[in-house]
């Protein structure tokens, strides 16, 4: 009996460490996106969709030169987060002072990331807030997907597009 229940820790620990192998130190994506207005792009993900700024950093010009990132051209991230959690998304914003993206009315339109996904327990206040800021929502949403939850589709100032979807 003792030598079934140590074979059972041994492969139930063996499991664990080997879904634990991969070349990957950390377990989220760190995303970064050039905003045309910092301030507005800001003022969006925080008071609009929810989002937490939970740091930053400055990037002078001899490393932007030398990580290849511009041409050395110094700029500043803003990093936000769903949630204050070591290891949730980063979600990091940037301007350079780039003129509006042309207005897209769908995710076809253009080659590169094109819509983020966020999860909500509930989307009512969400969507409150998207009203009350005059956010127009896309589509005919919010509508109900066949799981039973809401589906509502917005861009943000720039025009990257954003899936709501909660109860």
């Amino acid at each position: 009996m003792k030598n079934i229940f140590l074979v059972s820790l041994l492969l139930v620990a063996s499991a664990a460490q080997s879904q634990n192998q991969t070349e990957f130190d950390k377990s989220f994506v760190s995303i970064g996106v050039i905003v045309s207005d910092l301030d507005a792009a800001l003022d969006f993900y925080t008071n609009v969709i929810g989002m937490k700024e939970t740091g930053g950093f400055n990037v002078n010009e001899e490393f932007a030169l030398k990580t290849g990132l511009t041409g050395g051209i110094p700029f500043d991230v803003k990093v936000l987060k769903l949630r204050d959690d070591p290891n949730a998304t980063e979600y990091k914003l940037m301007s350079f002072g780039n003129k509006k993206n042309t207005s897209e009315t769908h995710i076809q339109e253009r080659n590169g990331m094109r819509y983020i996904t966020l999860f909500y327990k509930s989307t009512d206040d969400v969507l409150n807030r998207l009203k009350a800021n005059n956010i127009k929502l896309l589509g005919e949403t919010p509508i109900t997907l066949a799981n039973g939850k809401s589906f509502i589709l917005v861009q943000d100032p720039d025009g990257t597009f954003i899936e709501l979807i909660g109860n």
